[in-house]
């Protein structure tokens, strides 16, 4: 634990530190004073899982996003299956199926040629099993010691159907909240290999793709009104995000979460809170309250959706933030993460 760095130091820091790239607030804020005003452009605007391109009739959903995970290999996936899960469910928020992908290799000079193939092979299994075609790419090679190993860039499209509309701006008071299954798997396994923790029983990371389990709950209704993976930052971040940006409040009840007693024992003994842990297989919806039964019973039939919970409503009080009720009767403010609790996770 000596060799530990502080995710989220200071916010005015003149430097990028690690908790600049964890999701959070000091993310938001880089995007906000750095980037957003030095590219411009309405679409970026909305800071979407995907930006929405409209050509000709077609509505498209573009999305890319870059993969540090460490260690490469990990309980349940490799960084070849988070680049490919990683990518598909940014879009899938969006309700498109992912159709195309380019993936871009950064390899540190010295990595094994058998590591590379072993991360190839599980990024184009991933592909075929998500129903995604690579169709181009790139490679890059830098000195020894300026990289760890394998890095990974990708970009994926895919076709937003007639009459979908997710984005927070339609969420509205009554609202109910659904996340699709028990959080906090994939940074727990990600943290246990790292450090070399045991917990007593293997944490597997949760990463797999949900475009299939989107296309269920849209069957049931096209009326969802937001959708997001909650990957760094935790189920918190993305609540904070969607309160945020609906100008509602968030009430979530803190029993009915879905949390392992893995993940839950193995956050008390590192300080942890498992609503900030990053997931790479969930998703949380907010949904109408008409449509509430039909969805929530459509992601139980499927099998990343089985354990789907209600946990919670978007309310006319306290616009912007998340409060959760506690089991003992009492509330407590969900805040908006700082930086990240456990870095390098995707």
């Amino acid at each position: 634990m000596l060799s530990w760095t502080c995710p989220a130091p200071l916010r005015d820091q003149p430097r990028i530190v690690m908790g600049h790239g964890g999701g959070g607030a000091l993310s938001a804020e880089l995007i906000e004073h750095v980037f957003a005003p030095a590219y411009g452009g309405p679409a970026l605007a909305h800071t979407a899982d995907a930006a929405e391109i409209r050509i000709g009739g077609a509505r498209l959903a573009f999305s890319t996003d870059s993969f540090v995970v460490r260690p490469l290999f990990f309980p349940g996936g490799s960084i070849g299956d988070l680049a490919v899960n990683g990518t598909v469910n940014d879009l899938a928020m969006s309700g498109a199926r992912a159709s195309h992908f380019s993936c871009g290799f950064i390899l540190e000079e010295g990595v094994e040629t058998d590591v590379v193939a072993r991360v190839a092979q599980a990024l184009g299994a991933a592909a075929r099993a998500a129903g995604v075609q690579v169709v181009t790419g790139d490679t890059k090679v830098v000195e020894a010691g300026h990289g760890d190993g394998i890095y990974i860039n990708t970009s994926g499209v895919g076709l937003i159907p007639d009459g979908v509309d997710l984005r927070p701006q339609r969420v509205v008071p009554g609202d109910v909240v659904i996340v699709s299954g028990p959080i906090g798997l994939h940074g727990v396994a990600i943290m246990s290999v790292r450090e070399g923790l045991e917990f007593g029983v293997e944490i597997t990371s949760d990463c797999a793709p949900l475009g299939g389990l989107v296309e269920a709950m849209l069957a049931a209704t096209r009326d969802l009104h937001v959708l997001r993976d909650p990957t760094r930052g935790g189920l918190a971040a993305s609540l904070n995000e969607i309160a945020a940006a609906s100008g509602t409040g968030v009430v979530i009840q803190e029993r009915a979460v879905p949390i392992p007693e893995a993940v839950g024992n193995a956050c008390a003994v590192l300080g942890l809170d498992p609503m900030y842990v990053a997931n790479e297989g969930k998703l949380v919806a907010f949904v109408p309250r008409d449509h509430a039964d039909a969805v929530l019973a459509a992601m139980r039939a499927h099998p990343l959706g089985a354990e789907a919970a209600v946990i919670g409503e978007a309310v006319e009080t306290h616009p912007g933030m998340v409060v959760a009720r506690t089991g003992l009767g009492g509330t407590r403010v969900v805040d908006m993460p700082l930086g990240e609790q456990l870095p390098r996770i995707c």
